[in-house]
């Protein structure tokens, strides 16, 4: 991916984010509480196959991305680009990668890859059915 590509996945992510935040009151319908669990189960998950030597193009590795891609959408969906600009947010921003670093030294890298194979290939980029019932 080239460096335009990246810089219209930043540009994505902010725009959506800002106009998501505008419209539901900075997030409010939101169980931070909840996601912030989920996130820590997902994570921990993550971390076990990453351990294990799977890739980020593994099938159960994609699954665990599209439970990350659905948390997300608790917030609001993203488009593709702004999917990949958050991985880009994981990377850059030190606090992001110092929370991830904690689960693992290489889960920012490897969640950056998996969300961008998941970006590429995913088929209809809206929450899995159910997904927001456990909002």
């Amino acid at each position: 991916m080239g460096n335009s590509y990246e810089d219209e996945c930043r540009r994505s992510l902010a725009e959506e984010q800002a106009r998501s935040l505008a419209q539901t009151n900075d997030w409010e319908h939101v169980d931070r509480e909840r996601v912030h669990q989920d996130w820590d189960v997902l994570y921990r998950e993550i971390t076990a196959f990453l351990d294990g030597g799977s890739l980020p193009e593994d099938r159960r590795i994609q699954e665990l991305v599209r439970r990350h891609f659905d948390i997300v959408c608790r917030f609001y969906t993203p488009s593709r680009e702004a999917y990949v600009g958050m991985s880009l947010f994981y990377a850059e921003d030190e606090a992001m990668r110092a929370f991830h670093d904690s689960y693992h030294p290489g889960l920012v890298e490897f969640m950056g890859a998996a969300i961008k194979v998941f970006a590429e290939q995913g088929s209809g980029f809206a929450p899995s059915a159910g997904a927001e019932a456990s909002a």
